[in-house]
């Protein structure tokens, strides 16, 4: 007996009393292959979703030590005023100045000379 055209219920009394069912016959299709497909879906939107969590911690990171660099940028050039002040009373143009100096950075020269003396001066170098 198949189900397909069949009623739901056979109570006249009942709200399914005119549905039908509907069903399709698959040839070798198990109940496992059906929670096989519901479970992998479930894995691969967690697996989104703590990707997505894993960026936004990054980001949330990211942000947190910007307002914290912010704040020592702030209160060092807090420190600076306080101390222009307490020298001598310098405007404020003074002490934004220093607190913007760029630091300049010392970098070797690269060794220019002809290739063929380039190992031996390297070798000696070493001995």
């Amino acid at each position: 007996e198949t189900l397909n055209m069949t009623r739901v219920t056979n109570h006249k009394g009942s709200i399914h009393y005119d549905d039908l069912w509907n069903v399709k016959y698959l040839r070798g299709f198990k109940w496992s292959h059906l929670t096989e497909k519901v479970a992998y879906e479930r894995r691969v939107r967690e697996q989104k979703l703590r990707v997505e969590m894993m960026e936004v911690r990054r980001e949330n990171a990211a942000y947190v030590a910007q307002v914290e660099a912010g704040k020592r940028l702030d209160y060092i050039e807090e420190r600076r005023r306080k101390r222009g002040d307490k020298e001598g009373g310098g405007t404020k143009e003074d002490t934004v100045g220093i607190a913007k100096k760029k630091r300049k950075i010392r970098q070797k020269k690269p060794f220019e000379g002809d290739k063929s003396s380039t190992k031996s001066a390297i070798l000696g170098s070493l001995v």
